[in-house]
């Protein structure tokens, strides 16, 4: 008797497990891809998938610039959700870096497609928050990104969208281009 009661008793407990682990992919039901591509060399050097809980068919980035004296800031939020999405800091005569999200993930842990066909957003790309627009620069970015497994599923799963394409440039003041950075957003 007490054999099958410990045995119910560790059933119980890995049913417990098991369910826990599918309510934390189940714990959004909003997401957000951030690819990073390098602006001199157009490489794909890595991203973060970020979780919202709420629906919205709806995706507006919003934006918190504080200029930099000698250090500033860039906040991007999800309007919709009223969450932040990025934080870069800015520094006049130095270099800032990314503080959130944190952990991005190198681009070799983002499988890519290994066909030749080349996807292309539908609705193309809109720029997030600098007026200039390099609009003739975003095929050369995309190209890095358009054969990443992820950004195909994000496209798939929400083709009518428009890629949002930001510059970060952490480096102000005679900033140094080779420390600047694409960032696109994709939603699924």
């Amino acid at each position: 008797m007490k054999k099958t009661l410990k045995f119910a008793a560790i059933l119980l407990l890995l049913a417990g497990v098991v369910s826990s682990c599918g309510k934390d992919k189940a714990k959004y039901n909003n997401h957000v891809l951030m690819l990073i591509v390098d602006y001199t060399t157009n490489n794909f050097e890595g991203g973060k998938e970020l979780g919202f809980n709420g629906n919205s068919n709806t995706f507006t980035i919003t934006h918190d610039y504080n200029p930099p004296g000698d250090f500033g800031s860039i906040k991007l939020f999800y309007f919709e959700m009223n969450k932040m999405l990025f934080y870069g800091t800015i520094i006049w005569m130095g270099c800032g870096k990314i503080e959130y999200p944190e952990n991005i993930l190198p681009a070799d842990h983002f499988d890519r497609t290994i066909t030749q066909n080349y996807i292309f957003p539908a609705n193309g790309f809109e720029t997030v928050y600098h007026e200039d627009t390099w609009e003739n620069e975003y095929n050369t970015v995309w190209s890095s990104v358009q054969n990443v497994i992820k950004a195909r599923e994000y496209l798939a799963s929400n083709p009518s969208q428009k890629v949002k394409i930001f510059l970060y440039a952490p480096s102000a003041g005679g900033g140094n281009p080779a420390d600047y950075k694409w960032i696109l957003f994709l939603k699924k």
